[in-house]
């Protein structure tokens, strides 16, 4: 596959804003920094596919990402060559296959980016991974501290990908569903491997992020706040183990516990 790659540093990634804060000590006029959000259009074999609100960072990891896990790609072999230009907010991408069709079946997802789906079939994750609570608990830990343009502006999501024992990979973006599509898209474009490892996440863990997860054949995936009804009755149909609340020494599992040692 051949590809342009436009790279973008973390000063790329946030803008310098006025504002007035208000505290014990009365108003000052000040600035601060918040994450840059811009839109970019896939085209797909010259056709529009979709418009994704973003952080202008690992685009191309976002875009193959997102084709893969929406059903547009089995691999990156299907890819003939991707133009990535953020001066124009486009990815071109062209395929082998030059009969390709926009899908017509689309869901609105519920993340913060606004994100179109079009493929909505989890698969069943089987693995006989076992991790320790005190493992789940350590990786969250060190993932949040990797977590760069949080920490210079806030306002954004991260995931990360372990092998339970050590970081792989950690995306941050606006989006829930894009940091996940970034880590898929960077593991398929470099050759990684997915399957039994542990995703991490931010944000809540909707129904969407688990199909996501089984897509990755990952079959735990931990988050620091809470998931959906939803998320909780697919990860106990998909053999996931779904972990909600780890901060500090505390974590609460809502499916498959017996990978944890229960």
């Amino acid at each position: 596959m051949q590809e342009t790659i436009a790279v973008s540093n973390l000063k790329n990634l946030a803008e310098d804003v006025g504002c007035d804060r208000f505290s014990d000590a009365g108003w000052v006029n000040t600035s601060t920094q918040v994450p840059v959000e811009k839109d970019i259009s896939i085209f797909v074999n010259r056709q529009a596919l979709v418009t994704i609100l973003c952080t202008p960072n690992k685009l191309n990891f976002l875009v193959i990402g997102y084709l893969y896990a929406e059903g547009i790609i089995s691999g990156i072999s299907d890819v003939a060559s991707m133009r990535v230009c953020e001066e124009e907010s486009e990815v071109d991408v062209r395929l082998g296959n030059a009969e390709f069709e926009v899908p017509q079946i689309r869901t609105l997802t519920s993340g913060c980016g606004g994100n179109v789906a079009f493929s909505n079939e989890g698969k069943r994750v089987d693995s006989n991974l076992v991790v320790s609570p005190d493992s789940v608990l350590s990786q969250m830990k060190q993932f949040l501290e990797q977590m760069e343009l949080y920490r210079l502006s806030g306002g954004v999501h991260a995931s990360a990908l372990s092998d339970t024992r050590n970081l792989l990979l950690v995306s941050e973006d606006i989006g829930r569903h894009n940091t996940l599509y970034k880590i898929l898209g960077e593991c398929l474009m470099k050759g990684l491997e997915t399957r039994d490892g542990m995703l991490m996440s931010t944000g809540r863990v909707s129904s969407e992020m688990l199909l996501k997860a089984s897509l990755m054949q990952a079959p735990i995936i931990v988050s620091r706040t809470s998931p959906t009804g939803r998320a909780v009755s697919l990860a106990r149909d998909l053999g996931i183990t779904l972990i909600g609340y780890a901060r500090g020494n505390r974590l609460t599992v809502y499916s498959h516990p017996e990978r944890l040692g229960r």
